[in-house]
C-alpha cells in the first residue's frame, strides 16, 4: 500500500438551509485500502459520498483525487478524473440487456467514438463473467432479481476502471451468500490498488473488508481506528447499535373472533415465462398484524402489487367483502387498502408537511389537522423536520415520512414492504416502538413484507413464510421460531448489528 492518498478530503462542509448535514469531515485513503463509513441515518455518510462524486456542491471543504482538487466539479468530470460510484439502488435502462449496460460503460465520452470496437465485446463479457452476471448477460434489468442488478452497477463501475471507488451499502437487502459474493468483489478493487469508501449499516461485513473505519453522528466525526476500536468507542455504541428489539408475546386470539377483511385465494402472476407468484393464498383478519417473511426474490413484492392493482393477476382477492379484480390502484387505496413501497415514492422537492398533507388531501380540514398533530406524536423526528424537503431527510426519516403518509389516507389495512431496508438498528427500534403504539391505539390492520425477521416475529399476531413464489408454511410467530428451526434464521443476513433488507425481484 502507497503512503501517498489517492483520495483526500480535508474540512468537508454541506448545509440544506439550516441543517448541517456534514461538518468538518476530513479523513484519506490510500491505493490498496478501504475505508469503512458508518452511523445511524441521518449522520450524513451518503452526504460525504454525494459531495466526493460532484452529486452535490460542498459549502466549503477539499476533495483531491490524486492531488488533484476536485471540490464543486460536475460530476461526469469527476468520473473523468477516475472516481466511480456504486450505487444502491439501481436504475437501468429498461430496453438494453445487462451486457449492452456494461458495454454503455467501456464506451468512450466522445460521440466521435459512439460506436463500440470489436474489443469492447469481450471486454463486457469478462467483466459480466467477473461479477456473477454471465448466465443472464442477454437478460433486460426488469427481469434480473435485487442481487443481480446489484451485480450489473458493479459490473459498470469497473467498466469505468476508476481509481476510486465509492460502494453505498452493498450489502443492503442480501442474503448471507451473496453478501459473501459481494464483499469478495470489493476485495477485488483491493487487490488491484484501487482506493475503496464503503458505506454500510452491516457492521459485520464491513468489518471484515475494512482496513480503517470512521463513524460519523449529525454530520461530525465520531471516532475512526480499526474497526474493533471505533465500535468500542462509547458515543458509537450509544447511537449506532441502539438496544436490542424486545420481543413481545402475541397470542393473536382477538383477530380470530374478528371478520376476515383480506382474503387471496390461488393468486398467480408471472412476469413473461418467469412465474412471480404462484397459488399464493393468505387471509388477514381485522385488527390483525400479519408478517410476510421470505428472501430477497421470494416475491413479495409482487404479492403487494397484486394486492394495489398494480399488476395483472389470476386467482381471487377480496378486500372488505369485495372482489378487487378490474379494479384500479386509485380505487384500491380509496377503498382502504393502501401501500406504503419500498420505494417510499416521496416527493422530494415538497417539505414533510406537504408530503403528508397530499396523503390527506381528501379529509376534511378539521380531520386533516387532527390526523397530523397524530402523527407527529407518533413519529416526533417529522414534526422537527415538517418545514425540511423529503430529498434531505435521512433514509430513517423518509422511511417515517413515507409510512405517515400512507397513514394521512386512514387506511383500513396499511401494507408495509420492507420497512427496514437499509435502516441502522437505533432507528429499526423507532419504527418497533411506533408500530406497536400503532396496533395498541387504532383498529388499524397491518400486512408487514419482511426480510428482516427478527423485525418481523415481534409485530406479528401471525406469520406466513413465502419461499420461491408459494406460501410454504402458516403460523404464529412462536410456531416459527419452533417449527421452522434455525435455518431459515440463519439464511437471513440478521447478523449483529444490523439487517438490512429488500424485496423480489420487480422492487
Amino acid at each position: 500500500m502507497s503512503d501517498t492518498p489517492l483520495l483526500c478530503v480535508r474540512g468537508l462542509t454541506k448545509r440544506f438551509g439550516g441543517l448541517v448535514a456534514v461538518k468538518d469531515i476530513g479523513f484519506d485513503i490510500r491505493p490498496g485500502e478501504i475505508l469503512g463509513l458508518i452511523g445511524p441515518n441521518g449522520s450524513g455518510k451518503s452526504t460525504v459520498m454525494k459531495l466526493i462524486m460532484g452529486i452535490e456542491r460542498p459549502n466549503a471543504g477539499s476533495v483531491k483525487v490524486n492531488g488533484v482538487e476536485m471540490a464543486g466539479w460536475a460530476p461526469h468530470r469527476i468520473a473523468r478524473a477516475g472516481v466511480g460510484i456504486v450505487f444502491q439502488h439501481s436504475r437501468p435502462l429498461h430496453r438494453q440487456t445487462v451486457l449492452e449496460h456494461i458495454k454503455l460503460a467501456l464506451l468512450p465520452d466522445s460521440l466521435v467514438k459512439l460506436a463500440a470496437e470489436p474489443h469492447v465485446h469481450r471486454r463486457a463479457q469478462e467483466i459480466a463473467s467477473r461479477v456473477g452476471l454471465a448466465a443472464v448477460m442477454h437478460r433486460h434489468p426488469a427481469t434480473l432479481p435485487f442481487a443481480d442488478l446489484r451485480r450489473m452497477e458493479m459490473a459498470k463501475a469497473i467498466a469505468r476502471d476508476p481509481q476510486v471507488v465509492l460502494v453505498d451499502e452493498p450489502f443492503a437487502g442480501l442474503t448471507v451468500a451473496e453478501s459473501e459474493a459481494f464483499s469478495e468483489l470489493i476485495r477485488g478493487f483491493r487487490a488491484e490498488g484501487r482506493a475503496v469508501l464503503l458505506v454500510d449499516h452491516n457492521v459485520k461485513s464491513l468489518s471484515a473488508l475494512a482496513d480503517r473505519v470512521l463513524a460519523m453522528y449529525l454530520g461530525e466525526h465520531v471516532a475512526e481506528g480499526t474497526a474493533e476500536q471505533v465500535m468500542q468507542n462509547e458515543t458509537v455504541r450509544r447511537v449506532y447499535l441502539g438496544s436490542k428489539l424486545e420481543l413481545r408475546q402475541r397470542t393473536g386470539a382477538a383477530g380470530i373472533a374478528r371478520p376476515t377483511i383480506l382474503e387471496v385465494t390461488g393468486v398467480r402472476v408471472l412476469y413473461d415465462k418467469a412465474c412471480a407468484l404462484d397459488d399464493v393464498s393468505l387471509q388477514v383478519r381485522e385488527g390483525e398484524f400479519v408478517s410476510v417473511v421470505g428472501l430477497n426474490g421470494a416475491g413479495k413484492t409482487t404479492l403487494f402489487n397484486a394486492l394495489s392493482g398494480l399488476v395483472p393477476y389470476k386467482g381471487t382477492i377480496r378486500f372488505d367483502g369485495r372482489d378487487l379484480r378490474g379494479s384500479s390502484g386509485a380505487a384500491i387505496a380509496r377503498a382502504g387498502l393502501v401501500q406504503c413501497p419500498e420505494t417510499r415514492e416521496l416527493f422530494g422537492d415538497m417539505t414533510v408537511r406537504e408530503n403528508l398533507e397530499l396523503g390527506g388531501y381528501h379529509l376534511a380540514d378539521t380531520v386533516r389537522a387532527k390526523q397530523l398533530s397524530w402523527l407527529f406524536d407518533l413519529f416526533p423526528i417529522l414534526k422537527s423536520r415538517q418545514g425540511q424537503t423529503a430529498r434531505t431527510l435521512s433514509g430513517g426519516e423518509q422511511q417515517m415520512l413515507a409510512i405517515a403518509r400512507a397513514l394521512m389516507t386512514q387506511p383500513k389495512l396499511l401494507i408495509l414492504d420492507e420497512p427496514t431496508l437499509g435502516l441502522a438498528p437505533v432507528i429499526l427500534e423507532q419504527l418497533s416502538k411506533a408500530l406497536d403504539s400503532l396496533q395498541k391505539s387504532t383498529p388499524i390492520t397491518v400486512l408487514l413484507g419482511e426480510q428482516n425477521v427478527r423485525f418481523a416475529l415481534p409485530q406479528a399476531d401471525r406469520v406466513y413464510v413465502l419461499e420461491h413464489a408459494r406460501i410454504i408454511w402458516e403460523g404464529s410467530a412462536s410456531r416459527f421460531e419452533a417449527e421452522m428451526g434455525r435455518g431459515f434464521l440463519e439464511a437471513v443476513p440478521t447478523g449483529e448489528p444490523d439487517a438490512t433488507t429488500s424485496g423480489d425481484a420487480r422492487s
